[in-house]
């Protein structure tokens, strides 16, 4: 509007809308109309950080309220659990030393137990794992302090900070040339060198000044969307409205039924009680505030009371059919399919369960890809050098000189298992006869490390030797087929 909105702001409205009107028929976009449908549609541009920071934790309060009451948000929620952790995953290491693979195997599946890789000695490192999934949708995200501290296998473990003890107040950036925004200090880029976390005592109110941590110290696990964001959001924020709704639904129908399903005997009275005779003194007069409609329960009423009784009319069935309606929005607006979350299969048959599987697929991994890059293997890496440093493996010759590449690793997932467990084999049988797929990259598909196979079979055979039985192992391509009619 320029000038006339700084003149006279009610001229400039009135020729906004003339001008809307006047262009109604050559209109580019109805989103972008004043029309009457869209009349009571008010938004504005801001930065990512300028549109969060106002409404950022109200939403993850309400998200933690839903947290601890809503069955509904733990299906959903506890869906992306499943499906981006579960088991956990198979280290298998991958240097070209093969000493330094089995010897750092074995150490890391030791450090993954509680007391060797949280500071609070509560929770494996896979349980961390899926706690950092979980908090990324309901609070937005999470942050793992390294810390460097005594005990345990090595000297390194990780400690869980809550978003919430981000420094929100603190503007005092500790390097010259950088900002503090949100708790997180930035360079004159908008990259993170370092963050500002509130300290507490035991009894949890702050009483300390915030501690810096750079950032090479600190893993934030969180999905940016915007560029200009730089904080998290709670990934649950467009579907807890819903669910809330959904909820509120629920209770009422739970209570209704409930209701109908008191059978109550009132007694209708014609006169009042008290006494008899000239002048006699009233009946106590019946408080129906105090009464609690239960099973089985037998009233009288004030003479003249008759009973009204509200009922809205609504039937189970449409209820039943009104939910599924609105799961299947909140696991939709979630990325998922309604199957997956409700666990509900009844309008489902194999070729919707397995394309569904198929877009779930397609939805969970980017994030398993996410919590590999961000924190398995930021985890695992400093791992492997407080391995070498405190001595707890042999270090190899050029480690130092070449760290990438003895920390070189894949992580492996058992899948899940499948409907008709005979096709996936004969699938991979197929593969592997038409040279589709090696064998290494079967069995690591099935969660396990070829060489870890490898040594198992030998050892069977080993043992079935050494009792004198004749036991048929599979052979790999190039081997020599044994006389299948001689053995047992």
């Amino acid at each position: 509007m320029g000038i006339i909105e700084r003149i006279s702001p009610s001229w400039a409205y009135k020729r906004e809308v003339w001008r809307q009107a006047r262009d109604i028929q050559k209109r580019s976009y109805d989103a972008g109309q004043f029309d009457r449908l869209n009349r009571n549609w008010f938004a504005h541009n801001d930065s990512a950080e300028m549109t969060d920071r106002n409404y950022r934790d109200t939403v993850r309060a309400r998200a933690r309220d839903l947290e601890r009451n809503s069955d509904l948000m733990n299906a959903n929620v506890l869906t992306w659990v499943r499906n981006v952790v579960g088991k956990g995953y198979e280290l298998e290491a991958k240097t070209a030393d093969d000493d330094f693979n089995g010897a750092i195997e074995k150490l890391w599946a030791i450090w993954c137990r509680k007391d060797n890789c949280d500071v609070t000695g509560s929770q494996s490192f896979w349980e961390m794992a899926r706690m950092a999934v979980r908090r990324k949708r309901i609070d937005g995200g999470i942050l793992f302090i390294k810390c460097h501290t005594d005990g345990g296998t090595v000297p390194f473990k990780l400690q869980a900070v809550e978003v919430d003890e981000l420094d929100s107040v603190h503007y005092a950036p500790r390097e010259k040339g950088n900002r503090v925004v949100g708790g997180v200090e930035y360079n004159s880029f908008n990259k993170a060198v370092g963050y500002w976390i509130r300290q507490y005592d035991i009894d949890g109110l702050t009483s300390l000044n915030a501690r810096y941590v750079p950032r090479e110290n600190v893993i934030f696990y969180f999905s940016k969307t915007r560029p200009s964001q730089i904080r998290e959001m709670p990934e649950m924020a467009a579907t807890i409205g819903r669910i809330k709704e959904l909820n509120g639904f629920i209770e009422a129908a739970s209570i209704k039924e409930r209701i109908a399903a008191c059978l109550s005997v009132f007694i209708k009275k014609t006169l009042p009680t008290g006494e008899l005779g000239r002048a006699p003194k009233a009946g106590k007069v019946k408080d129906y505030n105090e009464i609690k409609l239960t099973p089985g329960m037998i009233t009288d009423l004030n003479a003249g009371d008759e009973i009204a009784v509200v009922n809205p009319g609504t039937s189970a069935t449409n209820g039943s059919d009104f939910i599924k309606s609105m799961s299947r929005l909140i696991s939709a607006g979630q990325g998922i399919s309604y199957e997956a979350a409700s666990r509900d299969l009844s309008d489902a048959n194999y070729s919707s369960a397995r394309q569904a599987t198929i877009e779930d697929e397609e939805t969970f991994v980017p994030e398993q890809e996410k919590l590999k890059n961000e924190f398995l293997d930021e985890a695992y890496k400093e791992f492997v050098i407080s391995a070498v440093l405190s001595g707890a493996v042999t270090e190899p010759r050029g480690f130092w000189d070449d760290i990438e590449s003895y920390t070189d690793h894949v992580w492996n997932r058992k899948p899940k298992k499948w409907i008709d467990p005979y096709k996936e084999a004969m699938a991979n049988k197929i593969a592997l006869e038409s040279a589709q797929k090696p064998i290494n990259e079967i069995w690591r598909e099935d969660g396990k490390d070829y060489q870890t196979v490898l040594s198992e079979m030998k050892k069977v055979q080993e043992y079935a030797e050494e009792i004198g039985l004749q036991f048929a192992l599979p052979y790999l391509a190039g081997g020599e087929k044994k006389d299948e009619r001689k053995e047992i």
